[in-house]
């Protein structure tokens, strides 16, 4: 199959094997970017984060392993492998690794 930004398409992929943990680290790989949106795999190693932030436009984030805390306009959220949450245009929220994770972030701007 022919690739995009070193991703394979039209081929089967196991989303959790695109992206490796790093020791201290927030790892990040683009798997699809448009001008109408983004999807963005993440691999978060334990206490690792994001800090508080806010983002222009809704975005659908899935954890695929592990566990995290996710805070949207100070409201803590626990979320664990196969959970999902939307975090809303223009909400501050930020993300901490409760154990290492990994999540899909899909950004729309529209």
């Amino acid at each position: 199959m022919r690739e995009k930004k070193g991703i394979a398409v039209a081929d089967v992929q196991i989303l959790t094997d695109l992206i490796a943990y790093q020791d201290d680290a927030v790892v990040s790989k683009t798997l699809l970017d448009r001008g109408i949106g983004t999807i963005t795999l993440f691999a978060f190693d334990l206490g690792q984060g994001l800090s508080e932030h806010t983002a222009p436009y809704d975005a659908f984030l899935q954890v695929t392993d592990g566990e995290a805390e996710v805070t949207i306009s100070g409201k803590s959220f626990a979320l664990q492998a196969g959970q999902m949450i939307i975090m809303p245009a223009n909400e501050p929220h930020a993300l901490k690794a409760v154990k290492r994770f990994k999540m899909l972030l899909v950004m729309i701007r529209a």
